[in-house]
């Protein structure tokens, strides 16, 4: 597994599902895909999709950032 960072190529809107999808060895298009089903479920995904936009950060901050 890879660190967790927003891609800089790749991404769609804010890279979360690219970042996910990096961490957990699937496709971004399967993350996206099981994002936008979740989202027919009750639950605050749209929050927690801006919250990861925030707190993650990007991937060139994160290379630059390291020790």
């Amino acid at each position: 597994m890879s660190s967790l960072a927003r891609p800089t190529h790749g991404r769609m809107i804010g890279g979360v599902c690219a970042a996910l999808a990096r961490r957990f060895g699937t496709s971004a298009t399967t993350m996206r895909v099981i994002f936008v089903i979740s989202c027919l479920l009750p639950g605050p995904q749209f929050l927690l999709y801006i919250a990861l936009w925030i707190l993650l950060p990007s991937e060139d901050k994160a290379a630059r950032t390291a020790w």
